[in-house]
């Protein structure tokens, strides 16, 4: 049986992450969505809440499974048996920065190789950090990530859920062209 782990923060999940992880499940066996507790990036949702909001759309997947993990990837890959790690590649600025991970990863154990793959194009732009941006203004933003991450995102900056797409209309927009670093 081939693994394929895919790590990440995931802080939270959008709808290119899902895309990449639907692409891994068609090479490999079995796919882990591991999800980083990594303290030092100040996430959001904590690392239950990521876990729980993954699983959610991932529960009609059979071979696909969501852990929690601190520590190296390559340290979790070698104790789930995974020969790839999955990495999702937007744009090029991406690449350098995953190169060199991978390059550390290959360093410090070359039996596991790292595997890129590209989410489809409507979502190159979307990340979860810029996300988060604009849902601090708005909550309008529907199509780049699923339905629970919406209402989870808007629970969290404290959008109405019923009136949020009014009041972003006549406040979003302004504070959006003034305040946000997008």
């Amino acid at each position: 049986m081939k693994i394929g782990i895919y790590p990440g923060s995931f802080d939270p999940i959008t709808n290119g992450h899902l895309d990449v992880i639907n692409r891994a499940r068609n090479i490999f066996d079995k796919v882990i969505v591991a999800v980083a507790r990594n303290a030092t990036k100040d996430p959001l949702f904590t690392s239950e809440e990521r876990v729980h909001l993954i699983e959610e759309n991932l529960a009609d997947r059979p071979n696909i499974s969501v852990i929690a993990f601190d520590g190296l990837i390559v340290d979790l890959a070698k104790e789930t048996k995974a020969v790839a790690l999955i990495r999702g590649l937007r744009a090029v600025s991406d690449f350098e920065h995953e190169f060199q991970m991978a390059q550390m990863n290959r360093h410090l154990d070359d039996s596991i190789e790292t595997i890129f793959l590209m989410p489809n194009e409507q979502f190159f732009f979307t990340s979860s950090n810029l996300l988060k941006q604009v849902f601090k203004f708005t909550d309008r933003e529907r199509r780049l990530i699923p339905n629970n991450v919406h209402k989870a995102l808007s629970e969290k900056f404290g959008h109405d859920l019923k009136s949020c797409s009014e009041r972003s209309e006549k406040t979003g927009r302004v504070a959006n062209r003034n305040n946000a670093q997008i």
